[in-house]
């Protein structure tokens, strides 16, 4: 019986062990959500810095038809992430992350210059809340999907990159379905999940006051970059250094 007794107390302490360890576990893969009017190829420089510094970068290249289509994309990545991930969203990609983030192998979750979505808000709802400067959103002849102008792309939505940089991500901006604009999420990851959030203080497409009002809502640590809405590609170093940070502390 005594050995019996010892043979479970000795168990029970490597499943504590093991458990201690899965909690603890560093952080090092990175899967990143792009947002929507841009495609992931922005998050080039940022991915080459974390890459360097030992994470494993994969980018999400979601279709933006709609959320459920958005988060199904996003989830077949995390599928193939040896290990705990933190999940890193741009502007619509905040909306994307909040669903995805609910697995159990996310770890923590990243907004950069994005939507922090609640239970029961749309990108539609939160945008119209605090709007932000002018945006030149078009609609697409069948009327079923969102684009911005190219001509004030770069004013909108990119004004800290070179000239060429902008043209470039204009015209390969990836078209949104009003149906992902308008879709409301339900119980959103960072309730239950450590989160951190960039605010954009130069940011054009997303009020950086309703940037920050979302971080404090959910609690999130903030940090706060003078950047357009593409910090992530106007300042890469400062935007890997919160995503490297994070890493860290979700594996704590």
């Amino acid at each position: 019986m005594k050995i019996r007794f010892l043979s479970i107390a000795a168990l029970g302490l490597a499943a504590s062990t093991f458990a201690f360890a899965v909690q603890a576990a560093e952080i090092k893969n990175i899967v990143i959500v792009h947002g929507a009017l841009a495609d992931g190829s922005g998050w080039r420089k940022t991915a080459d810095i974390l890459e360097k510094d030992g994470f494993n970068v994969t980018v999400v290249q979601e279709p933006i038809t709609s959320l459920a289509d958005d988060v199904a994309a996003t989830n077949r990545v995390l599928d193939l992430q040896n290990g705990p991930s933190l999940l890193v969203g741009h502007s619509y990609g905040g909306m994307v992350i909040t669903e995805a983030g609910n697995r159990p192998d996310v770890a923590g979750l990243v907004y950069v210059a994005a939507f922090q979505p609640d239970k029961g808000e749309s990108l539609i709802s939160l945008a119209s809340s605090k709007p932000a400067g002018s945006m030149n959103i078009r609609e697409t002849k069948d009327g079923q999907y969102l684009y911005l102008d190219p001509a004030t792309f770069a004013a909108d939505f990119a004004a800290d990159l070179p000239k060429d940089e902008a043209s470039f991500l204009a015209k390969s901006q990836v078209f949104a379905s009003k149906a992902a604009f308008t879709t409301k999420v339900g119980d959103p990851a960072w309730k239950t999940k450590k989160s951190w959030a960039i605010v954009a203080t130069n940011d054009r497409s997303i009020n950086p006051e309703l940037e920050r009002d979302m971080a404090k809502r959910a609690g999130s640590d903030v940090t706060e970059i003078k950047a357009s809405h593409v910090v992530f590609a106007s300042q890469p170093e400062k935007v890997a250094a919160v995503i490297e940070k994070a890493a860290k502390d979700a594996g704590k």
